[in-house]
């Protein structure tokens, strides 16, 4: 483990069309002692060759591929195994991220005496133009509260590993960055919130999670399944998510 260092987690499956933006926004960063590690889930387009070409200009960017296509959970476990740093941080290989997000980030764990932070995000299209929807954080939020309805950005998280130590992804297909909070609330009691706005997520038409539909299933299998909830309490939370989705509530 190497002390300041963070390292950040890009699981990546055909993200070519915006990877390059990616890595530029981490790489104007103003806080520059980190590296990426870019699991690529076996993407069919020219992510490999864009990566190689980046890696080649910046020793900081390392790329490796499955063997077999697995799913973003088996790209995140691998990913955090390589990670060298005293802190993880999560990037998907579409979003983007604020020039101060890990110095204010880092800034605000040392402040705040907190192992595990996330921060709020604006969505954007998937051509990159603001759709005018800022999601906010819960200053705590704890097991309990993650289980009604995640409040966390996947992009946005950073934890400290020399406190809480590293994790396997629970492997489902879906869902599995909340089954990862879920497992990592178990150690440490709250993630605390930013309410700075320091990612950029792609809402994009053909993502894994765009048919709401399909989810429920992963929430089933999340509840049930990883969490062992009883049928009853698995049942109500996901009601409580529909509805939540039916209204548009956030």
């Amino acid at each position: 483990m190497i002390k300041g260092l963070v390292s950040i987690i890009m699981p990546t499956y055909n993200c070519g069309k915006f990877i390059t933006e990616t890595i530029a926004s981490i790489q104007a960063q103003t806080y520059s002692n980190w590296e990426i590690e870019i699991v690529d889930d076996c993407s069919q387009d020219d992510t490999k060759a864009i990566v190689d070409a980046l890696a080649e200009q910046d020793p900081r960017i390392h790329y490796s591929c499955l063997e077999t296509n697995s799913g973003a959970a088996v790209a995140r476990t691998v990913a955090m195994e390589r990670a060298r740093g005293e802190y993880i941080a999560f990037c998907d290989g579409d979003d983007l991220w604020m020039p101060e997000k890990l110095e204010r980030q880092l800034a605000f764990m040392a402040e705040n005496g907190c192992a595990f932070s996330c921060t709020a995000y604006e969505q954007i299209s998937e051509d990159g133009q603001s759709l005018g929807r800022v999601i906010k954080t819960v200053p705590k939020t704890d097991y309990n509260r993650l289980l009604l309805d995640c409040p966390v950005g996947n992009s946005t998280v950073m934890y400290n590993v020399g406190i809480m130590g590293k994790f396997q992804v629970p492997n489902i297909r879906k869902r599995n960055d909340d089954a990862l909070w879920l497992t990592m609330l178990k150690k440490e009691p709250y993630i605390w919130g930013m309410p700075d706005v320091l990612m950029r997520y792609r809402v994009r038409q053909n993502s894994i999670s765009s048919n709401k539909l399909e989810l429920i299933k992963y929430h089933w299998i999340l509840y049930r399944d990883i969490e062992h909830l009883s049928v009853f309490r698995s049942a109500f939370h996901i009601a409580f998510w529909c509805f939540l989705k039916v209204f548009k509530i956030k």
